[in-house]
């Protein structure tokens, strides 16, 4: 499977958007502003991320918090994608 960068973004965003309303009920209220806030980054970014019609480029780094905010391991921004057999192209 060959995947685009924009269609990477695009899995993480969605991600990141159901795991932030996940957190909403099972938790509390988790907005991107809260996001934003307890991962230290910009809300424009979280707005970016979880957008499908921008495609938002981040760090590992940035990743790894935002996965510590919303309690999850940081493989399960990546749902969605066929690791055994894929390759990036940008």
């Amino acid at each position: 499977m060959n995947i685009q960068s924009s269609e990477l973004f695009n899995i993480i965003g969605k991600n990141i958007k159901y795991y932030r309303k996940r957190y909403d009920l099972e938790k509390g209220k988790m907005t991107q502003e809260r996001l934003a806030e307890l991962a230290d980054v910009s809300i424009a970014l979280i707005g970016n991320l979880e957008s499908e019609k921008i495609n938002q480029g981040l760090s590992v780094f940035t990743l790894w918090k935002i996965s510590k905010v919303l309690e999850i391991p940081i493989e399960n921004l990546f749902q969605g994608i066929d690791d055994s057999s894929q390759s990036l192209q940008a």
